[in-house]
């Protein structure tokens, strides 16, 4: 399953859960200390109803469990399992859980995150009780089965004013959702002054040049390539307000960009900087940025006025040379991993 699809699923799942929540909530709610919440609705569950008639045989004959038959949601194959817990009395209550099937033929290590609510049928004034807290629970080779172990008291089961029980016959039933991710994921991690981050970029002729912008050879920085470039010797036409009056530098993403998805960015925190290459006093800007595929490059579009790079006395133009460098403080590095 692509993280399209994925997506797409979980949003579907969602909002038929808030539809049906919403069902659920149309009269108003009773909550319990344990946070189980009890309401009343017309709809019935959206996907198993579990009928039991001659229901007093199962306090009579004291049976312990009674489970339904398999039904399937979301890939998997569940059944209801119902729990009297004794006879009839005042201070007993019915318990029941959903449990998964056949869970011998799923795939070593597998779990399933599951949302899911009860239903007990008021067969007189045609509405369901709908039982649900709302919190997920994690189905796995230990745990098998989840649910309520106080769904109903015996007194409140068997009133007959409920109608919860009526010519000795009982309706339950459960919706249950499935949230399934796409296994798919990645791991960040910040790289803090990375081996080999630091390269200088000798532009000779720098007066003379009459290209619109250039571009450093490739240098490698934690397995990317990058490259100096956009030194506009006019000024960057596209940027700046200063063009023909200011120098632009940027960084860029070399031509190896099978890193950067459309929905992945990478972060890098460094230093442009042009070298006064006579008093050691450098013109440098610590800049940082998330790069992607839409936006491979970034720095100033007005790094230096031109003026200043030809004044002798700064240093930075010898020989009419210009030495342009690059440090890489901060990268971030993304390794995919699948669940």
């Amino acid at each position: 399953m692509t993280m399209q699809h994925a997506c797409r699923r979980t949003k579907s799942v969602q909002k038929e859960n808030m539809e049906l929540d919403k069902a659920c909530h149309s009269l108003p709610a009773d909550i319990d200390t344990n946070g189980v919440v009890r309401s009343s609705r017309d709809l019935p569950p959206a996907h198993y109803t579990f009928q039991i008639k001659n229901f007093s045989v199962l306090f009579e004959a004291e049976v312990k469990n009674c489970e339904s038959g398999v039904f399937e949601v979301g890939g998997y194959n569940w059944k209801l399992v119902l729990k009297t817990n004794g006879k009839k009395n005042s201070k007993s209550h019915i318990s029941l859980y959903l449990a998964i099937e056949n869970q011998n033929t799923l795939s070593l290590g597998w779990e399933a995150n599951v949302n899911f609510r009860f239903f007990v049928f008021d067969q007189i004034r045609n509405k369901y009780l709908c039982i649900q807290d709302g919190r997920v629970r994690r189905f796995h080779n230990l745990k098998t089965e989840w649910g309520f172990a106080q769904l109903l008291s015996h007194d409140t089961l068997n009133d007959p004013s409920n109608g919860y029980i009526v010519d000795d016959s009982c309706i339950l039933g459960a919706e249950v959702f499935v949230i399934k991710g796409s296994g798919r994921g990645v791991c960040l991690s910040m790289i803090k002054q990375p081996q080999t981050n630091y390269f200088t970029w000798r532009v000779d002729n720098f007066v003379v040049r009459k290209n619109d912008y250039y571009l450093s050879d490739v240098f490698i920085v934690e397995g990317l390539k990058w490259k100096l470039g956009l030194v506009y010797p006019r000024g960057n036409k596209a940027t700046s307000s200063d063009h023909g009056f200011s120098l632009s530098f940027y960084l860029l993403m070399a031509d190896d960009l099978e890193i950067i998805t459309p929905n992945r960015k990478l972060y890098a925190k460094f230093k442009l900087r042009i070298r006064d290459q006579v008093n050691s006093n450098h013109l440098e800007r610590t800049i940082e940025h998330w790069f992607s595929k839409s936006n491979v490059g970034f720095g100033a579009p007005t790094f230096s006025l031109l003026r200043d790079l030809k004044d002798p006395s700064n240093g930075y133009l010898v020989d009419d040379a210009l030495l342009v460098e690059c440090k890489i403080d901060v990268i971030s590095e993304v390794k995919d991993f699948s669940g």
